[in-house]
């Protein structure tokens, strides 16, 4: 059943260790260790902190045939996920010790074929994957390194406590109908683990949280030129100390800032999400309920448009 209790959460604005899944989750059940010290019970990592983001300021040179780009996918490919394999069951143990939910951002590969990858959500607890989301549609340069979604996954998971979350990863975060999809599952927490680290985007998770009545979460990664390794396969560009400056942020369901955005360092925020607050704010506004009028704006079938 739906809960209101008050639930601590922490946005973990951390840099991944670069192409090694492994000792990227040995940072991450650190970090969570940390944060259930603190109390927190929800613990947001950032979008493909497992183990990195193809981000537009460095992997240009990707969607070429240049060298070094066959390296660039296989070290990809080698340190990205199995859903069903062992990096991710150390994220459940750790859950499991600490009576703790996580939602990891990772390069997701098939379990049982070598071939696509995926920006993938999971959410994950005590007994497994809670939940799965692939993003529905990579930006730009994405594109050379994530499949699509199939978009069977838009929904929201209930929590032991009965908080009720879901979310979208960065940029479909802009998406009307992938957000409408989503609020018809009454999220109480909405998760956006990104890459923008633009003042823009904070405007944007500013607006979610009121559309949504709900509190989000946005992380993102904060990446220094000094953490990719000296065999990296492509030339990064000089001159610049870093490819992500973080942002992360915790947001009212009334569209306050209630931590954050810390931005040029890895940083925790921790805050208490009363859930009351979201129930609150859906009597004034409630998107998918009294105030969607879904049978006049749910988009019509093909074949009932207007010429």
């Amino acid at each position: 059943m739906t809960g209101f209790e008050t639930v601590r959460v922490a946005a973990v604005q951390s840099t991944p260790v670069i192409l090694d899944a492994d000792s990227t989750i040995d940072k991450a059940v650190g970090l969570i260790h940390e944060v259930a010290d603190q109390g927190a019970t929800l613990v947001v990592f950032p979008e493909c902190y497992v183990s990195l983001y193809p981000s537009g300021s460095w992997a240009a040179p990707a969607a070429t045939w240049s060298s070094g780009c066959d390296e660039l996918w296989e070290r990809m490919w080698a340190s990205s996920v199995d859903v069903s394999g062992p990096v991710v069951q150390r994220l459940v143990d750790a859950c499991a010790e600490r009576d703790v939910t996580v939602a990891m951002g990772v390069n997701e590969r098939e379990d049982r074929r070598p071939g696509s990858l995926y920006n993938t959500l999971l959410i994950v607890g005590a007994h497994g994957v809670m939940h799965r989301h692939r993003k529905l549609m990579p930006t730009m340069h994405e594109r050379v390194f994530h499949g699509v979604g199939a978009g069977d996954d838009l929904g929201v998971v209930e929590l032991p406590n009965g908080a009720r979350v879901g979310g979208l990863i960065c940029w479909e975060n802009r998406m009307p109908l992938a957000r409408w999809a989503v609020y018809q599952g009454g999220p109480q927490i909405w998760l956006a683990p990104t890459a923008d680290d633009s003042e823009g985007w904070i405007a944007s998770m500013r607006h979610i949280a009121i559309e949504a009545g709900a509190f989000v979460v946005s992380v993102p990664q904060f990446i220094p030129a000094a953490a990719f390794p000296d065999d990296f396969p492509l030339d990064l560009p000089k001159g610049v100390e870093s490819f992500g400056r973080g942002g992360a942020c915790i947001v009212s369901p009334v569209g306050e800032l209630i931590a954050g955005p810390e931005y040029g360092a890895e940083r925790v925020l921790i805050a208490d999400c009363d859930l009351r607050d979201a129930l609150h704010a859906k009597r004034a506004f409630d998107a998918s309920g009294h105030y969607s009028r879904a049978d006049v704006l749910a988009p019509n079938p093909p074949d009932q448009l207007a010429p």
